[in-house]
């Protein structure tokens, strides 16, 4: 089989820890189903991708993990999903809380109108930091994770929309970054950007895996196997739900599937 022009760079430790899992997982808009009984293993500081189809529910999917489904009407949830061990559904959970620890990064950059400073600062300010040389250190180090800190040391002040698309998408990051999260969901983080910038968010979650865990949705089957340790295929069935067909390390499953489906599919068969 012919798969994409390259795979996975199979990083993965031999014991790896799983950071998030769910169990059982089917999500509900009223009378829909959208996902059907989803189980999986997220392991801690490594990339999975969410791979599949339009319409099969990835975004929805990602977005059990830090509850962002709980702002849409009628949305339910069944099953578990645990972060470290702890059921982010239980009635306890703290939602502000768990949404610092597992941070969002959309599809679009969404940086809020004020300065750059402002923006990586919002968050930490958000949480109770006030001290200007504290945010300072802050805005710094989150900015250079981010690998953005030398094109923008100097611009501090201006307006984050004075910045390139891809740019602002690291920006995003950093903002992200900055309230120390344990988890980065990324939902199409590319899809808007340039080749030259793809590149450089790619190469920028590599780097940012080595401390954090990952959890990516892609459409792009050559940035799944380029970026990603573990991929999970998504397809959606005949009555719409979607349903895990297959997840494994991603440069098994981009060069020998298990599933048929899974085949077709990075083979441009279907999708």
């Amino acid at each position: 089989m012919t798969a994409a022009s390259t795979v996975s760079r199979d990083r993965m430790p031999e014991h790896s820890t799983t950071k998030i899992r769910t169990e059982g997982v089917s999500l509900y808009y009223g009378a829909f189903q959208a996902l059907r009984n989803i189980t999986l293993d997220i392991p801690e500081r490594a990339i999975t991708a969410i791979i599949g189809p339009s319409g099969c529910g990835k975004s929805t999917f990602l977005r059990i993990f830090n509850r962002m489904n709980d702002l849409i009407p009628g949305a339910r949830v069944e099953g578990t999903i645990q972060l470290e061990g702890i059921d982010i559904y239980d009635r306890c959970i703290d939602v502000v809380e768990l949404r610092k620890r597992v941070g969002m990064v959309f599809q679009k950059p969404n940086p809020f109108p004020m300065s750059v400073f402002e923006n990586v600062a919002f968050g930490p300010r958000r949480h109770g930091g006030n001290n200007r040389g504290e945010l300072a250190d802050i805005v710094e180090k989150s900015l250079r994770q981010a690998a953005l800190w030398d094109e923008v040391k100097d611009k501090l002040d201006k307006s984050a929309f004075d910045l390139s698309g891809g740019q602002q998408q690291r920006l995003c990051i950093a903002r992200v970054l900055a309230v120390e999260p344990q988890v980065i969901l990324m939902d199409e983080p590319c899809s808007a950007l340039d080749p030259v910038a793809t590149l450089k968010i790619e190469d920028l979650m590599r780097q940012l895996s080595n401390s954090y865990t990952i959890v990516i949705v892609t459409h792009n089957m050559q940035q799944a196997a380029r970026a990603s340790d573990i991929s999970a295929f998504l397809l959606m069935e005949p009555d719409r739900a979607g349903v895990l067909v297959e997840c494994g390390p991603t440069s098994q499953l981009f060069t020998s599937p298990k599933d048929k489906r899974t085949e077709d599919y990075i083979t441009g068969r279907f999708g």
